[in-house]
């Protein structure tokens, strides 16, 4: 599949992507200051939006060219947590802000298909990935790697087994370590 070329692709206002993502999260506030710091977010004062319960209906951060919106979780909305992918220049410093703010490292960074991938929980109940993009690395569709051409069965899926390395099966481990480690803020 061809990327979209321009014509094709959906208009949306100034300052947003394609797709942005939409987190509701405990505690609005300090998750929008925990992103300024750890991503150098701008928020968009005139977006913030507070419900006549005085929690944040609307909210929304500027991370590199895209705009996440953030909204407080009402009492007895299910805990829904976020999973988000940002590219950044410098993973590590990344990292160590996350931390600093205290978030849980749950992958440092490791080699990823030519890229750097880290990743932390942070403390408000989300998964973050966090790329370092190197351009010069194999796309998905760059076809060095096995994942385009299948298994002998005909299936297109490719098996984790064959592509495994000690850094995909890190990757692999730390994501289901986190995964099994979620839980709802409001239960700790």
């Amino acid at each position: 599949m061809s990327a979209p070329t321009p014509s094709t692709v959906p208009a949306a206002p100034v300052g947003s992507a394609t797709v942005d993502p939409f987190i509701w999260s405990d505690d609005a506030p300090g998750l929008i200051a925990f992103l300024a710091d750890v991503f150098s977010a701008a928020e968009v004062s005139e977006a913030r939006t507070a419900d006549t319960d005085g929690l944040v209906l609307h909210s929304e951060l500027r991370i590199g060219d895209s705009t996440v919106t953030i909204a407080d979780r009402k009492p007895g909305w299910p805990y829904t947590p976020a999973f988000v992918r940002v590219y950044v220049d410098d993973p590590a410093a990344v990292l160590a802000r996350a931390a600093a703010g205290g978030a849980r490292i749950v992958t440092e960074p490791t080699e990823f298909w030519g890229d750097v991938l880290a990743r932390f929980a942070d403390p408000f109940g989300h998964l973050w990935w966090v790329y370092q993009h190197n351009p010069s690395a194999t796309t998905w569709d760059g076809a060095e790697s096995d994942w385009s051409e299948g298994d002998a069965s005909g299936d297109d899926e490719q098996s984790w087994e064959s592509a495994s390395t000690p850094e995909l099966d890190y990757i692999h481990s730390s994501l289901m370590d986190a995964m099994s480690s979620l839980q709802d803020p409001r239960t700790r």
